[in-house]
């Protein structure tokens, strides 16, 4: 059920590409609130705003805000002119989007007429926060190759949530954005993954394309009930059209919860359980006893008899990141405080120079 509440609007904060970070008061408090202008309209500050207040009131750290659902004083807005895609269907709140897919769209007959992805190297990740030092290292070493990165539903649908968006695409370390699913707001709509990735390569010329979700990520503490495990199926969807899966395994040993060291529970589930078809792993050569945890585990859970796994040196995530002066943080880590997290991410990258492509330098 939603929780709203109106409020009156104070201060705007800040204000990118279709979102608005709002200061409103409510209940004699000044809190927190997103807009998006795409969907809600234009806000002025004294506009009064119809709140839907429930993560807050759940206190949640995933989604922890309140978001507009209308402005009283400007019930217009406009998230598209054309298009008969429905996003966020039969909701009030669903949004129409004019897909790659739909007849009507220029697009419609290269997306028809596809045959191959021609071994395209295709990364995916599990949380949104793999995607800035996954970025940083691949533009530095290739800043003229096409990099798409498609962002699926499994968390926040805006791709304007997003400040690492924003920033990577202000930054031109982002060629184009695809939104599929739910997920709506990126430079090209698809309904799903297969047309998406079909975009990527046929309309967008990809190089390299990066895939996960938006901001956020839901988990249980169970074997199958985290939003993560999309990953499986995406990794076979890249197969099935012949491109390169390339996988980014969650690591950390900052987590303090035991099944997310070394290699979390979720990437071990994902690719002992999930994917179908053998799939690439980058593996970054860590310190001895941490390596020598995550080669037990991969051991153990007989990775290697149905996976290519590769090891590679990679000692620049931080200079890449710094390169760019790009910072990074997941659950609420640093890069300092989870540099194996971030070092994962990163080292995708350099495998997609090392092995792909064979743009990585021989001298490292």
């Amino acid at each position: 059920m939603i929780s709203k509440r109106v409020g009156i609007v104070e201060s705007i904060v800040d204000q990118s590409n279709g979102l608005d970070d709002i200061r409103v008061s409510l209940n004699g408090e000044i809190q927190r609130a997103y807009n998006y202008t795409k969907m809600t309209g234009k806000i002025n500050v004294g506009d009064e705003v119809v709140l839907n207040t429930t993560a807050v009131e759940l206190s949640l750290g995933t989604g922890g805000y309140h978001f507009v659902i209308a402005n009283l004083n400007n019930l217009e807005s406009n998230l598209t002119e054309g298009g008969h895609i429905m996003k966020l269907r039969y909701t009030p709140f669903q949004v129409k989007v004019d897909s790659v897919e739909e007849q009507e769209s220029v697009y419609h007959e290269k997306i028809d007429k596809f045959e191959s992805l021609e071994n395209m190297p295709v990364v995916v990740g599990t949380l949104h926060s793999m995607l800035t030092p996954f970025v940083a290292s691949y533009k530095k070493n290739n800043p003229n190759k096409k990099l798409v990165y498609i962002m699926t539903d499994g968390a926040a649908l805006p791709i304007y949530l997003s400040k690492n968006v924003d920033t990577l695409k202000s930054k031109g370390l982002i060629d184009s954005t695809i939104t599929i699913g739910n997920a709506f707001g990126g430079d090209y709509e698809c309904i799903n993954i297969y047309t998406a990735l079909i975009t990527a390569k046929e309309i967008l010329n990809a190089d390299c394309v990066f895939v996960s979700m938006g901001p956020g990520i839901a988990g249980t503490g169970t074997k199958y009930g985290f939003t993560g495990i999309e990953q499986g199926p995406i990794l076979d969807a890249i197969k099935k059209l012949n491109g390169n899966p390339i996988a980014i395994p969650r690591i950390s040993f900052a987590d303090k919860r035991d099944r997310h060291v070394g290699i979390s529970h979720h990437s071990i589930t994902v690719f002992k359980d999930i994917v179908n078809v053998g799939v690439n792993i980058p593996i970054t050569n860590y310190e001895e006893e941490k390596l020598k945890l995550i080669k037990t585990q991969i051991e153990n859970n007989n990775l290697d008899e149905n996976h290519i796994i590769r090891f590679i040196n990679n000692n620049s995530t931080k200079e890449d990141l710094d390169y760019f002066g790009l910072k990074v943080r997941s659950m609420g880590r640093n890069y300092d405080q989870d540099k194996e997290f971030f070092d994962a991410a990163s080292s995708a990258a350099y495998y997609v120079m090392e092995v792909c492509d064979g743009s990585r330098r021989k001298d490292y």
